[in-house]
């Protein structure tokens, strides 16, 4: 039987691919798929007529001394995904990795505006499920255990 850790209800987080160290992130059971907080999203062409994705991750949500970073990709897919609020919207979701307790685990991110939201990343049951065990009353657990 695989161990599986435990993981507080907000933990700090990388995502290696797109150079974000120590995001907050949310614990969210009762969302299936993970989440970024992004602006400008749209879809460009480029040069061979391409479809690209274009989208900004905010540098006010990602901590101290983090620049807003733009970023542009072929490889993503447009998913309906309910949102906290139970409409059904549609959203880009792109393929990205997640560094969690030292060990890297490959994952789908929809990118939503989440401005109003405490947290810039939210991460669902798609990523936690056979590997974590939420614990409500603990934070940072991985980050903690990234600093020994």
């Amino acid at each position: 039987m695989k161990t599986k850790k435990t993981i507080g209800r907000i933990d700090k987080l990388d995502l290696p691919e797109l150079g974000l160290v120590k995001v907050q992130a949310k614990i969210d059971t009762g969302a299936y798929t993970s989440a970024i907080h992004c602006s400008k999203i749209h879809i460009e062409k480029d040069k061979d007529g391409t479809d690209l994705l274009v989208y900004t991750i905010s540098a006010k949500r990602l901590g101290q001394g983090m620049k807003a970073k733009k970023f542009k990709t072929s490889d993503f897919k447009l998913k309906r995904i309910k949102s906290s609020n139970g409409q059904v919207q549609e959203r880009y979701v792109i393929k990205t990795k997640v560094k969690i307790f030292n060990k890297i685990y490959n994952t789908e991110f929809s990118l939503s505006d989440r401005s109003h939201m405490k947290n810039p990343i939210l991460l669902g049951r798609k990523l936690l499920s056979g590997r974590f065990v939420v614990d409500v009353t603990e934070e940072n657990l991985s980050y903690q255990y990234h600093q020994k």
